[in-house]
């Protein structure tokens, strides 16, 4: 029992794979939401997703691969993250939410 718990290739490491399937999933999504827009607010969501779940995909795979760097990765990735998210909600403050007409 103790093998299916600590083994990559045991269920947790099934269950890192499918997560990591599902995030990569998860981000091809976010990216057409990214590039169809409609509005800039749309795509600033988008991209503020896709930066969530690149934090999450690095944290799996931390954990896939034993190797701690990533989550320090993970970390700064965060905090670049949410700092752009705050610097283009000012900017949609600032200008108004600019519709696309295309």
């Amino acid at each position: 029992m103790n093998f299916l718990l600590t083994s990559p290739e045991g269920f947790v490491g099934i269950a890192a794979n499918i997560t990591a399937m599902m995030i990569f999933f998860s981000i091809i999504l976010a990216t057409v939401r990214l590039i169809r827009g409609p509005s800039l607010s749309d795509r600033v969501v988008a991209l503020d997703l896709i930066s969530i779940l690149l934090v999450a995909f690095l944290v799996v795979f931390a954990f896939a691969s034993s190797v701690q760097a990533y989550l320090d990765a993970a970390l700064a990735l965060a905090l670049v993250g949410f700092l752009g998210t705050v610097a283009f909600a000012r900017l949609i403050n600032q200008e108004g939410d600019i519709e696309d007409d295309a």
